[in-house]
C-alpha cells in the first residue's frame, strides 16, 4: 500500500497518536481531546493531497525547504491555523516543531510496521517534503500571532504601570518642593530616576501602537530645528558630562515638523552613540536644502558589518558592544523609534559605517506636502 493511502486507512491511529503525544506538552496536559487534536486531520488530509499529485524537481526542491507558495488573500491552510492556536495554547515554538517531528516518526514507524515492503525511498522524500512545508507554515503564523501576543501584553504592562510611576513621581516632587531639598539629594535622585522609568515607559508604549499597527502619530506645525535640536543637546551635555558632544548647523532648518519626535530621535542616536562608540567626539550635523532637512549623528569606534545595518532598526533589539557603563535598562527600541519618527514625517534614516566610525542621519521632508511617498 502507498503512503497516501496508508495514512487515510489508519488516519484515526495517527491522530490520536499525535494527539497523546501534544498531551506530554505542559501547556497542553491537561486540554480537551479535540484541543489535542487540533488541526492535525487536516494537516494529514493536506499531505495525502500533496502525495497523490505528481510534482516537478523544483516544486519538490522548493517544498523541502518550506517555501511553497501559498495563496495570498486566501483562507489559512490547516498547518497556519494550527500554528496560530498553538501560540495561544502556550506552546514554545520548538515544542510545536516537536509535534511534527512526533507525527513524522509516528507515521513512518507505523508504516513500516505495518506494510515493511511496501516502503519506498520516492514517498518518504515526497512525505519528508510535505511535512517540511506544514513545518514551515505553522511556525511563520506560530510567530506571528506571539509578536501580537507580546504586543498586547507590553501595551498592558506600559499602561498599568503609568499610574502608580505618575503617583511615586507627584510624591516625591511634592517633598522636594516642601522641604526645599537641592537637586543632588536623595529625592532628587528618585524624580530623576522617575522620570527616567517614564521616559523608558514612553518609548515601550510608541513601540506597541507602532507594532499593532496603529503607526507613529506625529504633530506638525512651523518649527526651527535648529532651536529645537540645540535645545535637545544642551539637555543631552548634561545627561552624558562625559562625552563631547558637538552640534554644526548650515542654511535654513525651519519648517513643518514634530519637534518633539525630532528631539527624541535626536536623544536616541546621541545615546545610542554614547553606548556603542569609544568614548571619542559625538559630531551632530544639521543642514537645510531646498526642500529637506538633515540631521546626522557621528561617532568613533567599531565598525558595523553592513549585512548587520538593516537588523539595527529592529524592535526589541540591542547591540553587542554596549558600553560597561552605560545603563543595562535599554529596551533595545532606539534605532526602531527612531526610524518609525522619520517614516511618519515622510523621510528615512540611514546608516553609514567605516573604520573610523558610524553615521546615523535621518533627512526629512522640509514641509508635509513634500513628503515621500510610502
Amino acid at each position: 500500500m502507498r503512503l497516501a493511502d496508508f495514512i487515510k486507512a489508519h488516519a484515526e491511529t495517527i491522530v490520536a497518536e499525535a494527539a497523546r503525544y501534544a498531551k506530554t506538552l505542559a501547556p497542553l496536559a491537561h486540554e480537551s481531546e479535540k484541543t489535542l487534536r487540533n488541526h492535525i486531520p487536516k494537516i494529514l488530509d493536506a499531505i495525502v493531497l500533496d502525495l497523490e499529485h505528481s510534482q516537478t524537481g523544483e516544486e519538490a526542491h522548493t517544498k523541502s525547504l518550506g517555501q511553497a507558495a501559498t495563496p495570498v488573500g486566501g483562507p489559512a491552510s490547516a498547518a497556519q491555523t494550527h500554528g496560530r492556536l498553538r501560540a495561544k495554547s502556550g506552546l514554545q515554538m520548538a515544542q510545536l516543531v516537536a509535534e511534527y517531528r512526533a507525527l513524522r516518526a509516528g507515521v513512518l514507524r507505523l508504516w513500516a510496521e505495518k506494510e515493511p515492503d511496501e516502503v519506498t525511498v520516492a514517498d518518504v522524500v515526497r512525505f519528508n517534503e510535505a511535512i517540511d512545508q506544514a513545518i514551515a507554515e505553522s511556525v511563520e503564523f506560530f510567530s506571528e500571532e506571539t509578536d501580537q501576543l507580546r504586543n498586547v501584553f507590553l501595551g498592558v504592562l506600559g499602561h498599568d504601570l503609568r499610574g502608580p510611576l505618575n503617583a511615586i513621581l507627584l510624591t516625591a516632587e511634592l517633598i522636594s518642593r516642601k522641604t526645599k531639598l537641592q537637586p543632588l539629594s536623595e529625592v532628587g535622585v528618585l524624580i530623576r530616576s522617575g522620570r527616567r522609568m517614564a521616559s523608558l515607559l514612553d518609548t515601550l508604549l510608541q513601540y506597541n501602537r507602532t507594532a499593532l499597527g496603529g503607526g507613529m502619530t506625529i504633530h506638525r506645525e512651523p518649527t526651527d530645528l535648529a532651536q529645537a535640536c540645540a535645545s535637545e543637546v544642551e539637555l543631552l551635555k548634561a545627561a552624558h558630562p562625559e562625552s563631547e558632544i558637538n552640534l554644526d548647523v548650515e542654511g535654513d532648518c525651519s519648517g513643518d515638523f514634530d519637534a518633539s519626535a525630532v528631539r527624541e530621535a535626536l536623544g536616541n542616536l546621541v545615546n545610542n552613540a554614547v553606548s556603542y562608540g569609544d568614548d571619542g567626539r559625538i559630531l551632530l550635523s544639521l543642514v537645510g536644502s531646498h526642500e529637506t532637512v538633515s540631521l546626522k549623528v557621528f561617532n568613533t569606534g567599531p565598525q558595523i558589518p553592513v549585512a548587520e545595518i538593516p537588523a539595527l532598526f529592529n524592535a526589541l533589539q540591542r547591540g553587542e558592544d554596549i558600553h560597561p557603563a552605560e545603563n543595562q535598562t535599554s529596551l533595545g527600541l532606539g534605532l526602531f523609534i527612531v526610524q518609525q519618527i522619520a517614516t511618519a514625517h515622510g523621510g528615512e534614516v540611514r546608516c553609514a559605517s567605516s573604520p573610523g566610525g558610524t553615521s546615523f542621519e535621518i533627512e526629512l521632508p522640509r514641509n508635509g506636502s513634500t513628503a515621500k511617498k510610502r
